[in-house]
């Protein structure tokens, strides 16, 4: 069986990505968490990792002997050994605009990344305006995300960016997140997809076992002290 290592899905907006495409596919998978204690060499996290993954950070899915452990390539290798779940759009222009989608996330956005922290668990609305205040590379992001979402939407006709789930979907369920929990300013429609992601039952299950979590880090809690 296939294992994926995730870190704490409360703040792990990495793990989140594969493993709500494993289980909205229904893929069958066993989980492995790796707490987040810090990411020093020295630090738990980094040597349960360090015999799994050269890079030493999660996800990794395992499949024998074999360990993915980037997330595109994860989603592509999963794609790839379950071609009956239709993980990308069936047709080659529709795929290819998904994949570049999906790296677009992969390797910009930073400023979103950067000043808002995935953190299901808090809700930072008054945190959310002085960052859409302050910090022009999140505008810039946010409209950036609400004009490909919308695009999308209007082309195929809704519930998902490309009509059905597929990876696209569980690559953006992270910024859902944020978007949501630190209420940045989006239109109704945009606002609605969120409700549909939020409602599928791999990322439900995600978040659900985010907020049972109760797990404090304050290294990645810029902006709460511990209650």
């Amino acid at each position: 069986m296939l294992k994926l290592y995730i870190g704490n899905k409360n703040y792990s907006s990495w793990s989140m990505r594969p493993w709500v495409l494993l289980t909205q596919a229904q893929i069958p998978f066993e989980e492995v968490f790796v707490r987040f204690d810090g990411f020093t060499p020295e630090s738990d996290f980094k040597q349960k990792l360090q015999s799994i993954t050269p890079a030493g950070k999660v996800p990794v899915l395992q499949d024998g002997e074999l360990a993915v452990w980037d997330t595109l390539a994860i989603a592509e290798y999963v794609a790839e050994q379950f071609p009956e779940k239709k993980l990308w759009p069936q047709h080659p222009h529709q795929r290819a605009l998904a994949r570049s989608l999906c790296a677009e996330m992969h390797a910009g956005f930073m400023g979103l990344r950067a000043n808002c922290p995935m953190n299901i668990e808090a809700s930072l609305a008054q945190q959310g305006e002085l960052i859409w205040r302050d910090k022009p590379a999140v505008r810039t992001d946010v409209a950036r995300i609400v004009a490909m979402w919308t695009q999308l939407l209007e082309a195929h006709d809704e519930p998902m960016l490309f009509g059905a789930f597929s990876v696209i979907d569980a690559y953006y369920a992270p910024v859902c997140m944020r978007l949501k929990t630190y209420a940045l300013p989006i239109p109704a429609a945009i606002t609605a997809y969120i409700a549909r992601v939020s409602a599928l039952p791999g990322v439900k299950a995600w978040i659900d076992a985010a907020l049972k979590e109760n797990d404090f880090l304050d290294f990645e809690e810029p902006y709460r002290f511990k209650p």
